[in-house]
């Protein structure tokens, strides 16, 4: 007995579903299919009757996608329905994609299994079944042309952090010999750094010598510098340094080469946009050096949106160019709302309410690479001396740091589709007041109290 007849029953079940309103659940997607995901095979299940076997297996190379691709238009499949597992989903998407199918990519952790013997057959006919009925929520997808910008943002990102952990093994070095370039530093692979670390790879032992190396706007003076490479020079820790020294370098030389890559991708995308031709009004931010996106985001950002969003507090440019990737152009078309979008990003407190009480209003645990983007910039203005950052700093008193970092990211998140959705420039008069007009409005408030008081105490004496 094959595994469609054994979920017959429940499928039978579901058509006498009916909602709170007393409506019949109906079949909105007569002609789907679902397609259980792995790393070497997949399980294709399409509606009884459509074939011998409605539900196949198939394998996971390019002649097997192009297989599924065949069967599914035999079977007369409009519609499919797949789990983002892993990375294993992107050939098969863009493959039925290219194809014509409208093809739905599900968040596993949204999709509930039935509570029988967990199979691949039955995880495809589950999604069929789902698919269905409509009971599917999409995830997600930016068009093809952000989603390459995203793919090298992310690996861009990648290689940053191999760069910083290439740092830390050169600081562990340093600190195994006994030197203390950390204690002088700031940065030990800024200006200075590097040129203390590429003189001692190349012989120099000399402390007075390597502390003249420093610029001359260092803080510490040249003696403290030279207290600090007064090491032990040890033969295996120099051959640490030396390793990851090169791999840092190596790293920053690739970052430079996907910046390029990056920026090409983005001057062919902004070319298909239609957008205003109005002149850029620059923001007076001033740019980190360190780590910084080797071309003009900013104006890529205002040439596909048709605002400069990177005059929102908090945001930089390496902000900007990850929402390019991650959101594209179309994404105010897919949320009807900043709410929808807000809690998307998933910066809204999901509130359980039991008996008519609220038990639980707190942020989902899930990870939402926009969300995070957003959170960043949240923290960025914790210390900020602008309407933002008292925002911030006001919503810290009463919550916590992390209740504000939500807080703000929501307010970010807000500004940042209706500025995209209306096309309206940053107004940071419409953040909140300003710390100076809150204070002296308390201080009126105060002000009203105590010679309400003063009145009261006289009345009283007299």
């Amino acid at each position: 007995m094959s595994l469609t007849l054994k979920l017959l029953p429940m499928a039978k079940k579901a058509k006498k579903l009916h909602t709170s309103k007393g409506v019949e659940l109906k079949i909105v997607n007569p002609n789907a299919a679902g397609i259980d995901i792995a790393d070497t095979e997949m399980q294709v299940c399409v509606p009884a009757g459509r074939d011998g076997e409605n539900n196949r297996r198939f394998g996971s190379f390019t002649r097997d996608i192009n297989e599924i691709s065949e069967w599914l238009k035999a079977c007369s499949i409009d519609t499919v329905a797949m789990e983002a597992t892993g990375i294993y989903w992107i050939p098969v998407f863009f493959k039925l994609q290219k194809d014509g199918f409208d093809v739905q990519l599900c968040n596993a952790r949204e999709v509930k299994n039935i509570s029988e013997k967990k199979t691949d057959e039955a995880d495809a006919e589950w999604l069929m079944l789902l698919h269905s009925y409509g009971l599917l929520k999409p995830s997600f997808q930016p068009e093809n042309a952000a989603r390459q910008v995203r793919n090298l943002a992310r690996h861009r990102s990648n290689l940053l952090r191999s760069a910083g952990k290439e740092v830390q093994h050169m600081q562990k070095a340093m600190e195994q010999m006994n030197l203390k370039l950390t204690n002088v530093l700031s940065d030990i692979v800024g200006l200075s750094g590097q040129r203390i670390i590429s003189a001692i790879l190349e012989g120099e032992r000399n402390p007075e010598a390597l502390s003249q190396l420093a610029h001359g706007r260092c803080k510490r003076s040249k003696e403290d510098i030279a207290l600090s490479l007064e090491g032990t020079w040890d033969a295996d820790h120099m051959f640490e340094l030396k390793q990851s020294y090169e791999l840092y370098q190596i790293y920053q030389e690739k970052v430079t080469e996907c910046d390029r890559e990056i920026e090409k991708l983005l001057r062919a995308f902004a070319a298909t946009i239609d957008t205003d031709k109005a002149q850029l009004v620059r923001c007076d931010k001033t740019i980190c050096k360190k780590n910084a996106v080797g071309f003009d985001v900013e104006a890529y950002g205002y040439s596909l949106w048709g605002v400069n969003t990177m005059a929102i507090s908090g945001m930089s440019a390496g902000s900007v160019l990850q929402l390019i990737g991650e959101l594209g152009t179309d994404f105010v078309e897919k949320f009807d709302s900043p709410a929808k979008f807000c809690k998307w990003c998933n910066l809204v407190p999901n509130n359980k309410i039991s008996g008519g009480k609220l038990i639980s209003s707190r942020v989902p645990k899930r990870k939402n690479p926009v969300g995070q983007i957003f959170r960043q910039c949240a923290n960025t203005v914790s210390k900020s001396k602008n309407p933002m950052g008292f925002y911030f700093r006001r919503i810290k008193s009463r919550g916590g740091h992390m209740a504000a970092i939500v807080a703000t990211a929501h307010k970010i998140a807000e500004i940042f589709y209706i500025m995209v959705r209306d096309k309206v420039a940053y107004d940071e008069g419409r953040v909140g007041l300003d710390e100076e007009t809150l204070l002296r409005r308390k201080i009126e408030r105060t002000q009203r109290a105590l010679d309400a008081l003063n009145a009261k105490l006289y009345a009283t004496a007299s």
